[in-house]
C-alpha cells in the first residue's frame, strides 16, 4: 500500500490503549491512529477525552481512513462494524476469535469482493505468529496435526493446581491478576480455546471447522485428586486444543489432556502459551510465548497493520489443496474419568476398560470411549465428573476392531 496507513480504531481497553502506545513508540511503521470510537464516555482512560468519539459512523463513513481496526467485546457490534468496513473498501485488523471463527466463510467471501484485507493474527495465541507462520512458511508443508495451550487464563489456574491450589483459589488468584474475567466461563469452560482451534484447523489443513461441531471441555471440573492422579504419573494437566489429520478427516477437539514430562507443553506454565505444528517434511516444531496481555496482543495488532503496507492477504493455500478431507468427530480416544460418584462414571459407556480406582472418598476409570458418545455429554455443567485425555491416545474409526480384538483377549486372560 502506497499510501499512509490511516487508522480508526474501534476500542480502547487493554489491547486498544496498548496498540496506542506501540505504535506511539515504533519508529518503523508509518500509520497514524486518527480516530478512536468507544462505547462508554464515562471511564477513566490514559489519553484525554477529545481523542475519543461514540459514533461508530465517525470512523466508518470517513473516506480518507483505510484502516479498521476491531477492539472491542461485543461480538454482535463488532460483526456490523467489521461488515460495514470491508463493504466500504476498508481493511480490517481484529483480535476477535469468536467473531472470526463463527463468522469466517461470510468475512472472508466479503473481503475477497471487495478486495481488502482482513487480518487476524492477534485472535490466536496473542503475541506467537501462528497464523502467519500456518500461512507462509507450512503453505506447502503437509501438515499431519496441531496441538497447543492458547488460553493463558486456564493454563495460569490450572499451573497453580498443580501446586496444591484448589480451582476455586486459583481461579479467585486469576481474577485478582487480570488474567480471568468475572464470568470466566468462555475461559474456562473452553470456549475460547475452541474459537482459536477453528481458525488453526482452517490455516493448517484448509478445512472450515463450524464452532458448533467442535467439542469442547473445559477445566472447571478438574479436582485436587485429579491433579494429585497427574502428578504421580508424571503428568500436568494442560487445555490442549488439538487437530489431527487421520485419513481423509480433520479431528480436532478442546479438552484437558495429561502432558507427560517428554513432552513439549509439559513446561508451558502460568499465562504463556505453545503451540506444536508437526508436518510431513518439517517434523515437530513448537511456538512459545505469552498468549495475553496488553503488550503481547498489541504487537500482533501492530503486525497485522504493518503487513497491510506490502498489501498482504491470507491466501489459504490450504484450502485449495483440502479437496474431499472434512471435520470429523468419528474417533476414539483414551480418557481419565474422575468423581465422587461411581454412578456418574459408569453413565459413559466405555468400550474398553484399562484401569479402575475406587475408594470412599473418590473414584476414577481409565479406558477408550468413541468420542461422539462423550459429546452426548455437557461434561462443563455436570460439577462432579471430570474428565482428562490420556497422552498420545487418539485411534481412528478403523481401529475399532483392534480394540475389541484387545478387551476380548484381556477378558480371557483374568
Amino acid at each position: 500500500m502506497s499510501q499512509k496507513l490511516n487508522i480508526g480504531l474501534f476500542g480502547f481497553g487493554c489491547v486498544g490503549g496498548g496498540l496506542y502506545e506501540v505504535l506511539n513508540q515504533s519508529q518503523l511503521l508509518d500509520a497514524t491512529i486518527s480516530k478512536i470510537v468507544v462505547k462508554s464516555p464515562n471511564k477513566v482512560r490514559s489519553i484525554p477525552e477529545e481523542n475519543f468519539s461514540y459514533d461508530k459512523n465517525v470512523i466508518l463513513q470517513d473516506a480518507s481512513i483505510n484502516v479498521v481496526v476491531e477492539l472491542i467485546n461485543d461480538t454482535d457490534e463488532a460483526l456490523d462494524i467489521v461488515k460495514t468496513a470491508l463493504l466500504n473498501g476498508k481493511h480490517v485488523v481484529t483480535a476477535n476469535k469468536k467473531l472470526v471463527a463463527e463468522h469466517f466463510e461470510e468475512l472472508t467471501e466479503l473481503a475477497k469482493e471487495k478486495n481488502v484485507s482482513l487480518l487476524y493474527e492477534a485472535a490466536v495465541a496473542a503475541a506467537i505468529p501462528i497464523i502467519r507462520n500456518l500461512e507462509e512458511y507450512y503453505n506447502n508443508d503437509m501438515l499431519t496435526s496441531l496441538e497447543g495451550i492458547v488460553n493463558g487464563t486456564t493454563n495460569y489456574i490450572l499451573s497453580q493446581l498443580d501446586k496444591g491450589e484448589t480451582y476455586e483459589s486459583a481461579l479467585k488468584a486469576a481474577q485478582e491478576l487480570g488474567f480471568a474475567e468475572l464470568n470466566p466461563t468462555m475461559d474456562v469452560d473452553g470456549f475460547d480455546s475452541k474459537f482459536k482451534l477453528a481458525i488453526l484447523i482452517k490455516h493448517a489443513f484448509g478445512v472450515h471447522a463450524d464452532p458448533k461441531k467442535v467439542t469442547n471441555f473445559g477445566i472447571r471440573n478438574i479436582k485436587k485428586q485429579d491433579s494429585k492422579y497427574a502428578t504421580e504419573k508424571g503428568f500436568k494437566i494442560k487445555l490442549i486444543s488439538k487437530a489431527l489429520k487421520i485419513n481423509n478427516s480433520v479431528i480436532g477437539f478442546v479438552a484437558p489432556h495429561f502432558v507427560p514430562r517428554a513432552h513439549s507443553l509439559h513446561q508451558v506454565d502460568q499465562e504463556f502459551n505453545g503451540v506444536i505444528v508437526e508436518g510431513a517434511f518439517a517434523d515437530k516444531q513448537l511456538f512459545y510465548g505469552k498468549g495475553a496481555g496488553s503488550f503481547p496482543t498489541a504487537s500482533a495488532v501492530l503486525s497485522d497493520v504493518s503487513a497491510l503496507k506490502f498489501d498482504y492477504q491470507y491466501e489459504y493455500k490450504k484450502s485449495e489443496q483440502a479437496n474431499g478431507i472434512g471435520f470429523s468427530n468419528d474417533f476414539y480416544v483414551k480418557i481419565y474419568l474422575g468423581s465422587e460418584f461411581i454412578s456418574l462414571i459408569n453413565e459413559v459407556p466405555f468400550l474398553r476398560v484399562d484401569e479402575v480406582f475406587q475408594s470412599k472418598d473418590y473414584n476414577y476409570q481409565v479406558g477408550w470411549v468413541h468420542f461422539k458418545e462423550l459429546e452426548k455429554f455437557d461434561l462443563n455443567k455436570i460439577k462432579d465428573l471430570s474428565l482428562v485425555v490420556l497422552p498420545d491416545a487418539i485411534l481412528g474409526p478403523n481401529n475399532i476392531n483392534q480394540l475389541k480384538a484387545e478387551q476380548e483377549a484381556f477378558a480371557v486372560e483374568y
